[in-house]
């Protein structure tokens, strides 16, 4: 009798394996649609801000806590450009303002002239070559050393650093008078060497500038370093001056009426044009080719033209009525959500600026979801009950 239970026990236990293999698999696909490969960004509604701009929010998780999503519309994407736009005006009526005369300073070369008595050319020694202007060559006139002093003969030394050249020629036939009658002098600069501003980043010669008496303004420096390379981002070149960074946005200054040749440059400044490389934004889910998109020419760059730069939405596999625009922030991140369905909404995607470093998703249907849980449970099928038919 234990005989043919023992006999029984492996049979029975063949037979129900290809219909529990079955029953796992079927149970498996039934509940599919709660499963979903990949990133999701799952919204629900907020009753307590139902109606407003705000009106849901992404589902908090272990990780994350619950985050507002702003709902993108004409009167969201006006609102946001004007904060935008009132936030640049002031930073660049800080920068604007007359130019400051130009002062004397250490390593300045100037020449010096008093009529009538050659002798004090002797000063400036033999074998000078007056043409002469690199900071390399041998200095031809009188310089202004570190401590800002100038010396000639019979004046004794000056102080000639933050004087002008008119100044400093005062000093000079005062001092002469003692010993000339009447002495007649004339002072010029002959080399500016003591205050310079440096060009870097997207620009075909980057260095260092001198300015002279002329004043330095924007588009001097970019256009004696070279001019704007392919890759620069004209909207976001940095300005450092002393310990404070401004941003300037060439096409924004031009579109308020600011002409940035009135943007004067001063000593020790900074100036980096950064690449649109540097200001790419991200785009990931249902397009058609995911990856990263940089900015125009003019450093622009909408959500219809992040999404034109991926190959446009998958039409296929897209859940139109979900894309997300998200923006990391100060404290907690931003996130824009998007219904495309309508063809009105491209226009707020053609309005809607984004920021360096924003990602846009755009999710994926239901039924897309469904399909590739399928896909993904086929092979667990296909194993199961080929291990049962084997076994039976």
């Amino acid at each position: 009798m234990k005989q043919s239970i023992q006999r029984v026990r492996p049979t029975m236990w063949r037979a129900a394996f290809p219909r529990t293999a079955l029953a796992i698999a079927l149970a498996s696909v039934l509940s599919a649609c709660a499963f979903a490969p990949g990133f999701r960004m799952p919204v629900t509604a907020d009753p307590a801000t139902s109606g407003s701009a705000a009106g849901s929010h992404v589902q908090a998780t272990a990780a994350t806590p619950a985050i507002p999503v702003t709902e993108l519309d004409l009167e969201v994407v006006t609102r946001y450009a004007k904060q935008r736009k009132a936030s640049q005006d002031q930073e660049a009526k800080q920068l604007f303002g007359a130019p400051r005369t130009y002062t004397v300073g250490a390593g300045d070369v100037l020449q010096i002239v008093v009529w009538d008595h050659p002798e004090f050319a002797a000063a400036l020694g033999t074998g000078q070559n007056q043409a002469s202007a690199k900071d390399g060559d041998p200095a031809v006139g009188f310089i202004v050393d570190q401590k800002g002093n100038l010396r000639f003969p019979y004046a004794g030394t000056i102080a000639a650093a933050g004087l002008r050249t008119d100044e400093i020629q005062q000093k000079l036939t005062t001092a002469l008078s003692t010993y000339l009658v009447k002495p007649q002098v004339t002072v010029r600069m002959t080399s500016y060497r003591s205050r310079r501003v440096y060009v870097d980043g997207q620009v075909h010669n980057p260095g260092a500038l001198s300015i002279t008496d002329v004043p330095l303004n924007f588009y001097d420096a970019i256009a004696r370093a070279g001019g704007f390379a392919d890759s620069a981002d004209q909207s976001d070149v940095v300005l450092v001056r002393g310990d404070i960074s401004h941003r300037i946005d060439v096409p924004q200054l031009l579109a308020q009426g600011l002409n940035p040749s009135k943007l004067y440059l001063e000593s020790g400044d900074l100036l980096r044009v950064t690449s649109r490389d540097d200001n790419i934004v991200y785009v990931m889910g249902e397009v058609n080719k995911p990856g990263s998109a940089a900015p125009r020419r003019d450093g622009r760059m909408s959500l219809a033209d992040a999404l034109a730069q991926a190959g446009s939405i998958n039409s296929s596999t897209a859940d139109t009525a979900q894309m997300f625009v998200i923006r990391q922030s100060e404290g907690m991140p931003q996130v824009f959500h998007l219904d495309s369905r309508s063809p009105v909404s491209m226009l707020v995607a053609n309005e809607f600026e984004l920021q360096p470093k924003d990602i846009v998703y755009v999710d994926g249907s239901g039924l897309v979801r469904f399909n590739r849980v399928i896909s993904l449970l086929m092979p667990l099928i296909s194993t199961g009950l080929t291990a049962g038919v084997i076994t039976k």
